[in-house]
């Protein structure tokens, strides 16, 4: 069995070889909701609100991260593909690669109108805006 490592979730931080526990390689996934994400200039792009399981596949497909408004109201949604996610486990935050402006550049949604996500043109237009391979 060869294990595909291009869609992995990178993990850095001493935690990762000093974790006492399930984390964190292997952890809940509501331990995770809630993290604030950063791109590498240390701006701070959301919080993961959600994490999106492809449950045919035994997958994480996305991360929904939310992004503006003032107290849950008026925040914008952004599916964002799993494996462009970077978990800091000093920080204990995740790490995205891009600029605020490409993040509210991306389709985004509100909690009323999610876009079909098992749809795979929509998935795979979603992967190429990341610059991340599809996990399928």
């Amino acid at each position: 069995m060869t294990t595909d490592t291009t869609s992995q979730t990178r993990i850095i931080g001493k935690g990762k070889a000093t974790a006492d526990g399930p984390g964190p390689e292997i952890m809940a996934a509501d331990t995770l909701t809630g993290n604030d994400v950063y791109n590498p200039a240390n701006e701070k792009l959301g919080t993961i609100q959600d994490i999106m399981l492809d449950v045919p596949q035994g997958r994480i497909a996305y991360a929904v991260l939310s992004h503006g408004g003032l107290l849950g109201v008026g925040d914008k949604l952004y599916a964002v593909p799993w494996s462009a996610l970077v978990l800091d486990t000093d920080r204990k935050c995740f790490v995205l690669d891009v600029s605020k402006e490409r993040l509210q550049n991306a389709q985004g949604f509100d909690k009323d109108h999610w876009p079909a996500m098992g749809d795979r043109q929509w998935a795979q237009d979603l992967y190429e805006y990341y610059d991340q391979p599809p996990y399928w």
